[in-house]
């Protein structure tokens, strides 16, 4: 029987955090983090670090492990989860994994051939030449002629997502929907429970905005800008996430505050949507409204019984 492993995930500002944070300390376990923005040094308030006293109640794995300007794969993120996993369960501890990035959590606990294929940086240099010369349009029209299904499914203005489906192809000489659509099937690697976390969409909107609204008020202007002068320009990965690209554009002048704040909550909306989307297509999670139980003390309790009772069942 693989060794076991429980998984918090759902949208962002849903609470995964907290509640991860007491199941810990409830079952003796340690956190593993499963947030593709987590892993950058210095980008703190933006990605909704774990605070310093947080850390020093539960030992948190897979944060502040690179530099904002390392290149970082999905395949990177397993290799590390796998040691973390490993060494927690080494020390007889239960391992958690807490987060939001959908494609983290699924390289993770299964088996899966298309995320994994490794990144070609100097194809990616082509393509992100030709799509600057000749336009993104034009890369998405080349697409659209090997990958119809793709094509269809992503925005003809999303360049990094059609920069990769046009490397998996050169690479692969697959489209990867059909390769997405292998990667459906669930193969786990584990032996995983998963609990996902939702509520009411007005009151998951609103809490993504008192979020937003704390980020600035703890200095998030002044993190990017910090950022911004340690070289990290636009076109890094990790100054694409939520927060950071926004802000940066009020920085360089593109935006007012108010105009770059109103971009960053609509578009945690959106993202939050998405994960949302990413999550119900696995029909092993097992979703908790978190305004039916009352709060994350409620939420912890109800886990660990279900928890408790599936380890009695041997399972």
């Amino acid at each position: 029987m693989p060794r076991p492993l429980l998984a918090i995930v759902g949208p962002t500002a849903a609470g995964k955090s907290e509640v991860g944070l007491l199941l810990a300390e409830a079952l003796a376990g340690e956190i593993v983090s499963a947030d593709s923005m987590q892993v950058y040094r210095g980008m703190d308030i933006g990605t909704a670090k774990p605070s310093p006293e947080e850390r020093a109640r539960v030992r948190h794995h897979l944060i502040d492990i690179i530099d904002p300007d390392t290149p970082f794969s999905v395949a990177d993120y397993r290799a590390r989860a796998d040691a973390a996993l490993a060494a927690i369960w080494e020390e007889g501890r239960l391992p958690l994994l807490v987060g939001g990035s959908g494609l983290y959590v699924r390289a993770l606990i299964d088996e899966l051939s298309f995320p994994l294929a490794p990144p070609n940086a100097e194809l990616r240099r082509r393509l992100a030449q030709q799509a600057r010369e000749e336009g993104v349009g034009a890369l998405h029209a080349r697409l659209a002629t090997i990958d119809p299904e793709a094509a269809v499914r992503i925005h003809p203005n999303d360049a990094k997502r059609i920069i990769r489906a046009l490397e998996v192809h050169a690479l692969t000489g697959q489209p990867i929907s059909r390769l997405q659509s292998l990667d459906r099937r669930f193969q786990a690697r584990y032996n995983t429970r998963q609990f996902g976390l939702t509520g009411p969409r007005p009151e998951l909107y609103r809490r993504i905005e008192e979020r937003v609204d704390r980020m600035l008020a703890a200095g998030l202007v002044e993190e990017v800008k910090t950022l911004l002068a340690r070289g990290c320009t636009a076109d890094l990965v990790a100054m694409k996430g939520l927060g950071y690209a926004q802000i940066a554009e009020h920085l360089r002048g593109a935006c007012s505050l108010e105009e770059a704040v109103a971009r960053l909550k609509r578009d945690t909306r959106r993202f939050a949507k998405r994960q949302l989307t990413w999550f119900r297509r696995d029909p092993r999670i097992v979703w908790i409204d978190l305004a039916n139980l009352g709060g994350p003390e409620q939420v912890v309790e109800w886990i660990q019984c279900r928890w408790r009772e599936r380890c009695a069942a041997g399972e």
